[in-house]
């Protein structure tokens, strides 16, 4: 593996500084609340952080609403506080990315602002600004957050484009002006020193010319104008620009986040060869427990179609790219409430997951409370929510003639804020978050819940991961050998083998509370030859898995 490879080894954390930590009894957490915490980070053995957006934002939609890409968003502190937590954590041998979001920017910031004067604007084609059709929108795509993706301005009588929320106007990345524009602006968090990028939604910058109209599915009252946003026709042009322009110099690490990328996509975008990214996100094993009609409607997974869709990403990317690992960020629900079991398993599902994902071939994330097991939260009321997405699904579903108890069950199983409630640090009011009043409301569960109780718990989820991370570290097979999958239709078992030169690992997990046998004469034929090397109960033995049972066996 070579130097500027060193994300292959890595494990990444994702910090979401709102809900982090407060320093300032303010109810939001901030960059100074960070650093009171990077020892604790450093005790969990990460070696990356990936910072949500901190920029200047007027927080539409939490902060990935950018109105100053240069300045540090006046709650989260200062631009002296930033360069203090650059330096803090890069003394303590870790490495700081931050999130990229040039997709689109605020509705406020300046480009936008002098775009919006008139058509004559010098700033005027780094959006789309089109003209209406039979007095209606330019063409009938849906925002992502709910209605139109079009929005009417009445100072010069056209529509902008925003993809996501209307304060959220999408840039024109064929203006080579506003590239450059973009070029500079990450080459000034570069010379600070930090470590690369998060790229949010970044298969989106490229759009099919003319903007044509999407299909409208069944029930659906706009197009679905993503075949022409997403890995559009001149993405990897654009990719390969930012590399040579601005990452050609830097051995930094970028993660592309690319909702609809294939296999095929992904294998072309993270090959090292053509200069593009050196990982994506994909989201298609977060749609498995969506029914048809998008993720508010719920299906409960089918472990085997997750087996099948983890084992695709693995093989396909094999000594062609790269894999990101993740269960968990600031938009997925908590995976041990939706995956695993919350309540009675919730220690051995925590654990067991992790496993599950931390020894495939990838770079893993945690996101913050992970590590500790936090579960999704029920809040009473929809004014507890503070989600936009949320908020504006409420609505549509009403309209459409859902109940409340129905939409706040989709809600509590699928909605951002799950994982966006502070993180728990003991058990004091608000859950040690702030000694103020929160700008969201703390699980009820910090009680139990808390990183006070899991460090002192020598066999707490914390510890489990600390393991793990440790294991990748000192193990080359996980992060270098093949995937092969076992037992690929049992409903309940996900197993499989990583195999590298003359070494070979198998996994096994249990997704059920019932207690497994395994019945593969062969499989178990095999296991005298392995010794056990993590398991999430004592006294393990591989031919019979408990409820939510993980075991590592390494090959003598």
């Amino acid at each position: 593996m070579e130097n500027n490879q060193w994300w292959k080894k890595s494990v990444v954390y994702q910090i979401y500084p709102r809900s982090f930590h407060d320093s300032n009894r303010d109810g939001m957490g901030d960059l100074q609340g960070i650093i009171e915490k990077l020892d604790y980070l450093k005790l969990l053995g990460v070696d990356v952080l990936w910072l949500s957006p901190v920029y200047d934002s007027p927080n539409d939609d939490n902060g990935y609403d950018i109105r100053n890409y240069q300045e540090i968003m006046q709650e989260f502190g200062t631009m002296e506080d930033f360069n203090q937590l650059l330096d803090q954590v890069h003394q303590r041998g870790i490495k700081l990315v931050m999130d990229l979001v040039v997709n689109h920017t605020s509705d406020e910031h300046d480009w936008f602002v002098e775009s919006k004067k008139s058509k004559e604007s010098p700033y005027r084609d780094y959006y789309f600004w089109r003209k209406g059709k039979d007095g209606r929108e330019p063409n009938n795509w849906g925002s992502v957050f709910g209605g139109s993706a079009w929005k009417y301005d009445e100072i010069t009588d056209e529509y902008y484009l925003h993809i996501f929320s209307k304060k959220q106007p999408d840039l024109n990345w064929e203006n080579p002006r506003l590239r450059q524009e973009v070029y500079q602006m990450m080459r000034f968090w570069l010379d600070k020193g930090i470590d690369g990028f998060r790229m949010d939604v970044i298969n989106f910058i490229s759009k099919e010319p003319g903007l044509p109209d999407g299909e409208i599915h069944d029930g659906q009252t706009y197009g679905d104008g993503s075949r022409y946003f997403m890995n559009g026709p001149r993405i990897h042009e654009f990719l390969q620009e930012i590399n040579e322009q601005v990452l050609s110099d830097n051995p930094v690490m970028t993660v592309g986040e690319m909702p609809g990328a294939s296999p095929k996509d992904a294998a072309q975008y993270t090959d090292p060869n053509r200069n593009e990214v050196n990982m994506i996100f994909t989201f298609e094993h977060m749609d498995l427990d969506s029914a048809p009609g998008g993720k508010w409607n719920l299906k409960p997974l089918n472990l085997v179609d997750l087996k099948e869709n983890l084992a695709k990403w693995q093989t396909a990317l094999h000594k062609k790219g790269w894999n990101s690992l993740y269960w968990n960020n600031h938009d997925q629900p908590r995976i041990v409430s939706r995956f695993g079991n919350d309540q009675e398993y919730r220690v051995e599902s925590a654990k067991m997951l992790a496993a599950c994902l931390h020894f495939m071939q990838g770079t893993p994330y945690i996101y913050q409370g992970e590590e500790i097991g936090m579960t999704n939260v029920k809040f009473d009321s929809l004014e507890d929510y503070r989600d936009i997405e949320t908020h504006n699904m409420y609505q549509e579903r009403k309209a459409l003639g859902y109940t409340h108890d129905e939409i706040m069950q989709s809600i509590y199983v699928k909605g951002r804020d799950n994982a966006r409630t502070p993180v728990q640090w003991d058990d004091s009011e608000h859950g040690g978050f702030t000694s103020g009043s929160p700008w969201i409301k703390v699980n009820p569960r910090y009680k139990e819940i808390n990183v006070k109780a899991a460090l002192e718990d020598p066999d707490s989820i914390f510890y489990f991961y600390q393991k793990l991370i440790s294991l990748r570290k000192k193990m080359d097979i996980i992060v270098e050998g093949d995937f092969q999958l076992l037992l690929q239709d049992h409903p309940a078992i996900f197993a499989y083998q990583r195999n590298w030169k003359d070494e070979s690992l198998l996994v096994f997990c249990n997704f059920s509370d019932k207690t497994i046998v395994i019945e593969d004469e062969d499989l178990v034929n095999r296991f005298p030859e392995y010794e056990i090397i993590l398991a999430n109960y004592e006294e393990a033995d591989p031919k019979e898995l408990r409820p939510y049972e993980a075991i590592v066996l390494k090959g003598k």
